[in-house]
């Protein structure tokens, strides 16, 4: 089984810089695929981010794409969220995710994953 736990969420005015972490557990954590989402209230998840598992390969959603980045560190069993030029827009909670598949490539899909965070609030002040 896979936990995972994100932290770094907080309040912040436009312009500001956070940078999100998921700490994974289990004993596949690090050879699967990863990914941040985001929901605001009443709309849907939304893909934003996702690594393979040995980071050599990312995908940033053309929504967040040149602000955003997903950066793992496999050796701290930990996937980040660096967020630039945040915007009011941003606010929302923020989830990591472990995938499927082992040894697996990026997914960008709600399906993809099966292991999720609780979720850390970013809210993004004017």
């Amino acid at each position: 089984q896979v936990q995972l736990v994100e932290s770094g969420g907080g309040l912040v005015q436009a312009g500001d810089s956070l940078r999100l972490s998921c700490a994974a557990s289990g004993r596949t954590s690090n050879i699967l695929p990863m990914g941040w989402f985001r929901q605001s209230p009443g709309k849907e998840r939304d893909f934003l981010a996702t690594i393979n598992w040995n980071g050599d390969n990312t995908y940033v959603d053309d929504s967040v794409k040149g602000r955003f980045t997903i950066p793992r560190d496999n050796a701290r069993n930990t996937v980040y969220l660096q967020m630039n030029s945040l915007k009011p827009e941003d606010t929302a909670i923020y989830y990591c995710a472990a995938g499927r598949t082992l040894y697996g490539g990026i997914a960008g899909r709600l399906y993809d994953y099966e292991h999720w965070g609780q979720g850390t609030q970013v809210t993004v002040s004017s």
